[in-house]
């Protein structure tokens, strides 16, 4: 039961944390989504807009977007939240070994949400423009754009975790340092088909998004490496 409360008080407290600081970005919801919108109204022809095809939508998309960025600049509390729950519960080397994790997980989702907004909607919003035939306006509803720049940031976000999930399974023991390397192949393969599951039918994107996320493949394995070697090094260790 005394575990269940202090689950409880975590979770207020993480909540409570992105409810001030959504309530501090409140007054700037406008300046905000338009700074979201920034890459798509760069690659839209001059003069042109987007759509709020919906009677609350001008409210309720800029809203959306202040709460995502509210919990995007709580996610450090909010993890460490989690974390301060989970830590009394483990040795010290598992500690020792979760916290450059956990600041590993932290910093990879924030670099590949800058990776998704400075460089690949860019490229995609241009590929998308340069595509819309003669005659046809492309104006875009503000709640299909939210929903668009949401599922690539999570994309990114996620697929930038890919140092991090090979560090726990060698932690694990499900891999090794050489299994990982005999799967490189596959994990080639199945990068590119992410890349072009994730983002928008055209070459380049699915290259963004597949050629990083192979170079952290291989960070991931010089890390694996690392940590084999201070553990046969500790077991070697007299006494």
């Amino acid at each position: 039961l005394s575990h269940l409360v202090e689950l409880r008080q975590r979770l207020v407290r993480a909540a409570v944390a992105v409810l001030i600081i959504f309530l501090v970005l409140t007054p700037f919801m406008k300046e905000i989504f338009d700074l979201l919108s920034k890459p798509m109204m760069a690659a839209l022809p001059a003069g042109s807009k987007l759509l709020a095809t919906g009677v609350i939508t001008p409210f309720m998309v800029p809203l959306k977007v202040t709460l995502f960025s509210a919990f995007l600049i709580a996610l450090p509390y909010v993890l460490w939240q989690a974390w301060a729950f989970v830590a009394p519960g483990l040795y010290r080397h598992e500690k020792r070994l979760a916290t450059p994790l956990l600041v590993s997980a932290i910093v990879l989702f924030y670099v590949g949400c800058a990776f998704a907004y400075f460089l690949v909607m860019p490229v995609v919003f241009g590929f998308l423009t340069a595509t819309v035939p003669e005659g046809v306006a492309m104006m875009t509803d503000i709640s299909h754009y939210l929903d668009f720049v949401l599922v690539l940031f999570l994309a990114f976000g996620l697929c930038f975790q890919v140092p991090v999930a090979v560090v726990i399974l060698v932690i694990l023991g499900v891999a090794t340092p050489a299994s990982l390397v005999r799967s490189r192949p596959y994990v080639i393969v199945g990068a590119f088909v992410v890349g072009a599951v994730l983002t928008p039918p055209d070459v380049l994107s699915q290259v963004m998004l597949a050629v990083p996320m192979c170079l952290l493949y291989e960070i991931g394995i010089l890390a694996a490496r690392a940590i084999t070697r201070d553990r046969e090094a500790r077991a070697a260790r007299p006494g």
